[in-house]
């Protein structure tokens, strides 16, 4: 994979063309390409606006100069003015329909507006031409869909037969094009390796301080929409733009009149519901407005009586119409009306800074006509499995194999906790492979969580490719606990960017377990949550229990409140192997090591990890 891929990067969009926009898609591709192309070169970068025959020209051009891959950024949408598809049709002379079609699967998964891209892939001479959208996110996510298939595609069209060859066996071990040297890591030296770890064990508070200190506490923001801001964490305070309600309202369905008036009887000269504008004609002592509740109130009124409180004394000719009407209570100035600004005034606050978004945040925030809000930003994730045994959970097991359920278990209790997290694949249980891997998950995500190779075998090649071939260092190989002895934490530097490594064992309770422990109070922490830590109480535990490990043992369980009183049932067998233990599980009991003097009433340091069971 030593041969240099050459691109060219197009944007194409009126606004960046004229000045008015800034082009952010293009110089991240450049950044993409550099980072997941090591030997690449950028022959060809530039601005054009959405003409279809100046498209035509450029991609022509630039395939006629011997650019191997063309990558467009714009103008796949359905505005008018969006030709790239037609113009890139225009000029190739094979399409590959296949490599538009992943673009579009992967992305409905991200927005379901992605069904509204027309994006074409195609050939043109010896040039691979791939339309990507306008936007930064879309442009980047897009490219990383197709990025495996580059090599291979530049490869088949200028018949490489050698390369042909590299890169199918590269793509089909889980490589990115270019990754660089082999693995420094070889293995099949059995007799030769550790039969002690040289890790120095960590009790699990101590790794904890050492995660809390390597990761530090975000001080960069971002601004987002608010309709995706549920958890975030605000970043500043917000004050309201406008006061609320924005105009005097009815607190109720009745009449507006003047109080001064009294009770008695009044006209009914109109009637104003919610949403329409106020009247500015002022009204009589001897009138009254029907309105209903969150109607604005016309000019002149300072009172609202409520239906309830009206007898109808007269109506109009068709009989549809009050005409007529008997105040029965006399009214009182401001009854039932909320005032301009009454709920929220004009400029002040109403959200503080460090509150984690709610709903009701989010109800706010749109009440007092914020579309958009300042977050911490977060730390984008990957999750990567490792073992030759392993095949997607899709597929059919064979002799020796079994499926990946920690990839999807770990990305799922991710989300659970709000945080979302790439799929990096599988990595085989070899040197090339693990670093391919790695280098590709390194390129797109500042924290990586592996399972599995973190252990004292021979194939465990986690923590040797991470300092041979990263220069990784490494926090700690192993901690007191069970399950989870394995767990591993390191951090490198990644194309001078601090990347983040949890290496979790290949166990899926282990996985789980170690993902709740260490992985979600980091994030928390990193995002600057005052509350970061799984709550912890104090409960006995059915049915009796002991612990002849020296290490402590974390039992999944349910928990329930009842009576004053925390009661924890373990839920079945708890060796690491077996994933059944975590369903209905909502807490982790902590049994101190070597336990063996249980008493009915002791309890026992509990981690709440899900609701309270009924």
């Amino acid at each position: 994979m030593d041969k240099r891929i050459t691109f060219g990067i197009l944007t194409v969009s009126d606004s960046c063309s004229n000045g008015t926009s800034q082009d952010l898609s293009g110089p991240g591709l450049c950044q993409e390409v550099e980072q997941c192309f090591i030997n690449s070169k950028i022959l060809f970068q530039d601005v054009i606006p959405d003409d279809q025959k100046q498209i035509e020209e450029t991609l022509l051009s630039w395939s006629l100069k011997g650019c191997n891959v063309v990558l467009t950024t714009g103008g796949t949408g359905c505005s008018p003015r969006d030709v790239t598809p037609e113009a890139t049709r225009a000029v190739i002379d094979k399409e590959l329909p296949g490599m538009s079609q992943v673009m579009m699967n992967k992305s409905y998964s991200v927005t379901e507006m992605a069904m509204l891209s027309r994006a074409v892939c195609g050939i043109k001479m010896k040039t691979l031409i791939i339309n990507l959208p306008g936007s930064s996110k879309g442009s980047k996510e897009c490219f990383q869909f197709v990025l495996n298939a580059i090599p291979h595609a530049v490869a088949l069209i200028n018949d490489d037969i050698e390369s042909v060859v590299t890169t199918h066996r590269y793509i089909t071990a889980g490589d990115v094009g270019g990754f660089g040297e082999p693995s420094k890591v070889k293995v099949g030296r059995a007799a030769c390796r550790d039969r002690e770890s040289p890790y120095v064990m960590k009790k699990v508070v101590e790794a904890l301080e050492i995660i809390f200190h390597e990761c530090g506490r975000t001080t960069d923001s971002e601004v987002i929409r608010i309709e995706n801001s549920l958890n975030r964490v605000l970043a500043e305070d917000v004050h309201a733009k406008d006061p609320v309600p924005p105009f005097r309202a009815s607190m109720k369905d009745g009449y507006a009149v003047r109080a001064k008036a009294g009770s008695g009887p009044r006209k009914v000269r109109a009637c104003i519901v919610a949403g329409d504008k106020p009247e500015n004609k002022s009204l009589n002592y001897d009138e009254a407005i029907r309105v209903s509740t969150g109607a604005p109130l016309p000019d002149g009124t300072d009172a609202v009586v409520q239906v309830e409180d009206t007898q109808i004394i007269e109506v109009t000719a068709d009989g549809n119409e009050e005409a007529k009407i008997n105040i029965l209570v006399t009214p009182s100035v401001g009854q039932d009306i909320r005032e301009v600004g009454s709920d929220i005034a004009a400029n002040s606050k109403v959200l503080n800074k460090m509150d984690v978004i709610s709903a009701g945040h989010i109800g706010v925030l749109a009440t007092v006509g914020h579309s958009k809000v300042k977050v911490f930003r977060r730390s984008s994730i990957g999750v990567l499995s490792t073992g030759n045994e392993l095949i997607s959970h899709k597929d059919t097991v064979a002799p020796g194999q079994i499926r990946d359920s920690n990839k999807l278990a770990i990305i799922n209790l991710l989300q659970q906790h709000s945080y979302e997290a790439f799929d990096c694949g599988i990595a085989r249980d070899d040197p090339n492979s693990v670093k391919a891997a790695l280098y590709k998950a390194f390129s797109r995500n500042d924290i990586l969580i592996t399972t599995g190779g973190v252990s004292m075998g021979e194939f465990d090649l986690i923590k040797k490719v991470l300092v041979a071939d990263f220069s990784a260092l490494i926090h700690f190989g192993r901690v007191d606990m069970k399950p989870g002895k394995p767990t591993t934490f390191a951090t490198l530097h990644f194309r001078g960017q601090r990347k983040i490594v949890f290496g979790l064992p290949g166990n899926p309770v282990s996985a789980c377990v170690t993902t709740l422990l260490f992985v979600i109070p980091c994030l928390k922490y990193m995002e600057r949550r005052e509350n970061y830590m799984f709550p912890v109480v104090h409960s006995s535990v059915v049915p009796l229990v002991t612990n002849n490990d020296e290490r402590p043992s974390y039992l999944r369980a349910q928990v329930r409140f009842s009576d004053g009183a925390f009661t924890a049932t373990t839920t079945g067998n708890q060796v690491s192997s077996r994933i059944n233990s975590l369903v209905n599980a909502n807490a982790l009991v902590v049994i101190p090591g070597n336990y063996k003097n249980y008493t009915p009433l002791e309890t026992f340091h509990t981690i709440l990890i899900g609701d309270l069971a009924n």
